[in-house]
């Protein structure tokens, strides 16, 4: 898991949760946070996104208190997500 985690750019956290904070003005938080809702449906997960100071936050973590590759997916849909609403 360790591995596929630092493949992934700008999230950090631990064993239980990863998180990441994005710049995003408030149309791109909303297109962004809809993405997520798509790829958070299909692998049954529940991210918690928030908007705050101009950031938006997301953090990532397994109900069973370890994160799984699903999680890791997911941050990894979430980059590709952000890459497409601010281009």
């Amino acid at each position: 898991m360790r591995d596929a985690l630092s493949q992934l750019d700008g999230w950090r956290g631990d064993a239980d949760h990863i998180q990441r904070s994005l710049p995003l003005n408030e149309a791109q938080h909303a297109d962004l946070t809809e993405r997520v809702k798509v790829f958070a449906d299909a692998l049954q997960l529940r991210p918690e996104i928030r908007r705050a100071d101009g950031q938006t936050h997301i953090r990532l973590r397994s109900p069973d208190g370890a994160l799984t590759t699903s999680e890791v997916a997911l941050a990894a849909r979430i980059d590709v997500a952000y890459r497409a609403v601010t281009e």
